[in-house]
Parts: structure tokens; sequence; C-alpha cells
């Protein structure tokens, strides 16, 4: 890539090719490399673009200069293209065909000794790499990874815009909002005693825009929550593609999304395959129950089934006993093609041990008996007539009809294995989920190379809080249930287990186990949110209080609407290939929420906090 000629340079450190042989040019960058072969003294210099060999001759007066030199200075060379000939030639580099014989040489800036090495790419402890991440974000690795950042955002931006999407920015200085994690609070000045927040996402903004009579909202936005950290989860801020449309159902915003998120992942995959564009819907209770998780990895081929009815009753006590005491309880499967070995089910079952349950129970299957049929040319015998038998404690104490009706459901054979969790769904589908995961990947029977995307549909719209003993909200309460306005409005709030079969118009978009966005199509009937609340057990006063603003907007004439937004972070490090967000991130926060290179959070000056009316008081310190 060229760019505009200066007296600092004539070319990029990544433009030169055979073509420039013989030129006078003038570069500018780091001094990434220094080696010194045969008295010739060799500096890969390095810039945004790219990087070119450099060589000076023992007797050039800059030789001694550039010898003595630090790498990551800066200097602008002056000096002649020439052709490497033979084995000289980089075939990695793209301009590993020439090189630039040294003839001026510029010191613009002297590096002191480096607190981490940028050349080689050694792997530094992450404080190190955050407090100086100017010279981190350096390394070829982390700056590739920005620049797909930015290219990424670039491409959904254009396919927004071709499907006659608007950006429009919202207040970052605004009011609390209903997401549910701690606001970050900014202090008014002209209102003393009174805060800002800023906005954990654009949530009641881009409905407030569908109800002014915009339509096809979007916005690469900010947002700001207080919670910890994770791996896929950035503490302090993110940003998503926030995104809202006026008059549409849910089909109608699957319809926009997926192609976006199909086009960019196959735009960046490279090598990758991507599912179709149409990407299949998975109600919740259906993922709970098949995958153990809200967020499946369909990579991983594995589904998990309920054989409740073939331990009911049976020998094997535990089990028996639970379901007899308890309607209730369930007992589900997790096959486990080619992990028929004991040794490896004992291997689950400690595993299982140090995720705090008392084990993994489990049946194997080997072939029993028969005779030598042939020998293959590797050696291997084929047995025909074997019988299959069940192995394990479990197989013995069920029996043999009621081992091999399991093995029929799930379709396994000799070699196979599965393991059981037993409980009531609530309680033990996470265990289960993250059991399915472990036997996937130990077993190596996940696909690779592949992105995998699917829809989470029909969220229950409310759930039973056990603290509190009363219905409360399961996700977004601004979610339309997926009940006609007047049948909704008319719910017994007694009737709690109607309540808790209800369904709303809340979706996410799930790839790989990634959670990448939630969305819905709103609630834009004031009487019906009010009653929504009712049910939930909040009062209108508490409604009005919290969210009058949008629910005033209402009263005024809404549209129905509804949108979705993906999170640019997560996106970026699927594409990637990392696993964590602060690898695609150009300055993240540690996982304490610290900027190490910046210093914050700092304590502010006492003229600070006396012209915002405040004063800190601290925690006591920890005796001890």
């Amino acid at each position: 890539m060229s760019v505009t000629k200066t007296h600092w340079r004539t070319h990029t450190c990544g433009e030169l090719r055979k073509n420039h042989v013989g030129n006078d040019v003038t570069i500018s960058g780091w001094v990434h490399r220094k080696r010194d072969h045969g008295g010739l003294l060799f500096i890969d210099l390095r810039d945004h673009y790219g990087l070119t060999q450099c060589v000076l001759e023992p007797d050039s007066e800059h030789f001694a200069r550039l010898e003595r030199l630090r790498v990551e200075s800066v200097v602008t060379l002056t000096g002649k293209v020439v052709a490497r000939e033979g084995e000289t030639v980089n075939r990695n580099l793209p301009t590993g065909e020439v090189e630039l014989r040294v003839e001026g040489l510029t010191v613009q800036s002297e590096a002191e000794e480096l607190p981490l090495a940028v050349f080689g790419e050694p792997d530094w402890a992450e404080e190190v790499r955050l407090k100086h991440r100017y010279i981190d974000l350096r390394r070829e690795s982390l700056h590739k990874r920005i620049v797909l950042r930015s290219k990424i955002i670039d491409s959904i931006r254009r396919r927004m815009i071709e499907q006659n999407f608007v950006e429009y920015q919202t207040p970052i200085l605004t009011a609390s909002s209903p997401e549910g994690a701690r606001d970050y609070l900014v202090p008014s000045r002209l209102h003393p005693g009174k805060f800002y927040a800023l906005p954990q996402a654009p949530q009641q903004f881009k409905q407030l825009i569908m109800v002014s009579g915009f339509d096809r909202y979007f916005q690469i936005a900010p947002c700001f929550r207080d919670e910890d950290a994770r791996a896929d989860r950035a503490p302090g801020e993110f940003y998503q593609l926030d995104m809202e449309m006026s008059f549409v159902d849910q089909e109608d915003v699957f319809g926009v999304i997926e192609p976006v998120l199909a086009g960019l992942f196959r735009e960046f995959a490279d090598g990758r395959e991507i599912s179709d564009d149409a990407f299949p819907r998975i109600p919740y209770a259906e993922a709970i129950r098949t995958y153990g998780s809200d967020k499946p990895d369909l990579r991983n081929p594995l589904k998990m089934q309920s054989v409740t009815e073939h331990f009911a009753g049976s020998g094997f006590k535990v089990f028996a006993g639970m379901i007899e005491k308890n309607p209730a309880v369930e007992v589900w499967a997790i096959p486990a093609p080619t992990g028929g070995s004991r040794a490896f089910c004992d291997r689950m079952n400690s595993w299982a041990q140090k995720e705090g349950q008392p084990g993994l129970g489990y049946i194997f299957w080997r072939e029993e008996g028969g005779e030598v049929d042939s020998v293959a040319s590797d050696g291997a015998i084929n047995v025909k007539n074997a019988s299959v038998e069940g192995a394990g404690p479990i197989a013995k104490n069920i029996g043999e009809e009621r081992t091999d009706a399991i093995r029929n459901q799930l379709g396994l054979k000799a070699g196979d294995a599965v393991f059981f969790v037993a409980g009531q769904p609530k309680d033990m589908y996470a265990f289960a989920g993250r059991a399915r995961d472990v036997v996937g990947r130990e077993l190596d029977l996940c696909e690779k190379n592949v992105f995998k995307f699917c829809w989470i549909v029909d969220f229950p719209m409310y759930e039973w809080n056990e603290d509190e003993k009363k219905i409360d909200f399961s996700h977004n309460p601004f979610s339309m249930p997926q009940m006609d306005a007047e049948t909704f409005m008319a719910l017994d709030p007694k009737d709690h287990r109607q309540l808790l079969d209800l369904k709303a118009w809340q979706y996410d978009i799930v790839c790989n186990g990634v959670e990448l966005s939630s969305g819905a199509i709103r609630n834009h009937r004031p009487d019906v949110m009010l009653k929504a609340f009712e049910y939930a057990g909040y009062g209108p006063e508490v409604v009005e209080e919290a969210f009058g603003g949008m629910l005033n907007a209402f009263r005024y004439g809404a549209p129905p609407h509804g949108g979705i937004a993906p999170g640019v972070d997560r996106i970026v490090m699927l594409l990637a290939g990392v696993e964590n967000l602060r690898e695609v991130v150009m300055f993240p926060k540690d996982q304490q929420a610290r900027d190490l290179m910046m210093n914050a959070p700092a304590y502010p000056e006492a003229r600070q906090l006396r012209e915002l009316h405040l004063r800190t008081v601290l925690p006591e310190a920890k005796k001890g």
C-alpha cells in the first residue's frame, strides 16, 4: 500500500518490490531487528505496512551509529533498492526480493531498554503487556488483529447500509438503564448530588428512535457495564452492533442479521467453513435438554437424551430411588461414541468429582464371544457372530434388557459409552452441559475450522424466584409475550404455572458456544408493559419511576418494533481465533477493570471533589 510521499518517506516499509530496483528511496520506521553477518549490518525496518531489510557496509559512516542503536528506535533511512539473489530471497516476506542499501540515516527517536520484546513475540505477563500496551501493539500478531478488527467493523457498517439502515448516535451521559449490570455513574457539577449513568446499552434510546418515526437504525455502539471480567467479557466497556427496526416480527429481524453475520464470517473465514445463511432455530427448552446450555457449541455433535424410563423401578437403587421420591427427577444420558473403555470412563468420573459431584455414572459396551472371520493387512482381527455386552456397575444393576434399550435409544455400539446425570433438570442441566463439552473435547469429536451459528428462541418470559418465592422476569422485561395482548392482560396472576409456561419474543444468536447477542420484539404498549411488571410483583409506581420516559413516549403512539445487538468484540475474537477479548481490543482493562497504562481509575483532586460537592468514604482497611 502506498501513502502520501513526504520528506519522511517516499515509500512504506511494506511497499518495495522488484520493480523498484535501482530507485533511490526514503523509508521510516522502527528498528525491528539487527544482525551482523560477515561484517555487514542488516537492519529490519518496520512500520504499519510491513518490513524491509536494509544493509550497511562496514565502511559506511552510519555503521557505528546504527550498530549501537537499540531495537525499536525510530529512524529514517535513504538509499538505493537492490535485488536479493538466490538463497538470500525471503519468500515469506512481501518485500523479500529486494533490500535497501543504506546511504543516509536520521535518528528520529532513540529507544531505551525495552520492558518487553517485540521481535519473536515472547510470552510476557499480562500486567507487563497492558502497562506498556503501546509496545505490545507493535507485535505483528496483535497489530494484525487490531487491523482485522477495523476491517470487520467496516464490513459490518457497509452490510448494514446496503440493507438501508442508517447510523445514528445516542447519548453517552444518560440515565440508568435496565440491562441488569451495575452502572458507571458520573457526578453532575451543575446538579449537586445527582449523577448521570453511562449507557449499559442504547436500549431505551433505540426504542425511542423508533417511536420518533425513524426506521432501520444501527450504530457501532459503546456500552459500559461495571461487571466482573471473563475471557469473553471485557470489564468496563465493549462495543456492539446495535440495530432496531419498526413494524417487524422475529423473522424479519432474523432475515436482516443472518446474511450480515454469515457474509461477514465468510469474508474473514480464512479457510474455515461457515453455516448457511439460515441458522437453525432451537427453542430454549430444547437447548437446555439437548445441550445443557442456552449457548450450545454445535461443533460438538453430542445430543443428550432423557433415559428416565429405563431407570424407573430398576435395580440401580440410587437413580430409581430418586425417581420414586420425586416425579420431577430425570436421568439424562450423554452419549460417548468411541469412549468405551474403563480408563476413559474412570477419567470422566474423576473429572465430575473435581466439579463437586459425587461422580458420573456410566455404561460402556464391548464385543463378547464370536469367532475370527478374517485378518486385515494391518493385523486387525475381524470377528463375526459377536454379541455386544454392557459393562460397568450400572449395567450390572439394571440388567441386560434395560442396558440394550439404552444403547438402542442412543444409537451406540461396541466401543462406545454413555454417561448419566440425574436430578431435577433445573438443578443439573448446567453440569450435564459441561460434561457433554468435556466428552466431545476429550474424544476429539468436535468439528474443526468451522463456524456454527444458531438461534436460541422461545425464552420463558418468567421464572420462579426461589429466594423471594415469587414470579420474576427471566430475561428482558421489555419483551413482548407470545400471546395476543388481550389474552395476556386477562391472565390470572395467581396461576403461576401458566405464567411460567409463557414464552416471550426473545432470542439469542450463538456461534461456537459463544453468545453473540440478545434481542427481542419489544413491548410497545404501556398497558401490556404495566401488566407484565404487575405479574412479576412490581406496581405501576415502580415502572413509572424507573422507566417513565420510555413509558410516556409509548403513550403518544409507538410502532411495533424489535432488534438485536451482536457483540463486536466477540465477533472479532472468533474470527481472530483467540480466546480472550483483550487480544482484540486496542487498549483493554485488566481483570480488575484497571487501565494500567493510564493509571485509571485514580483518586480525584480535592478541587474536583469540591466542585462536584462530593466527599469520598473509603472502606476500612482489612485487619490481619
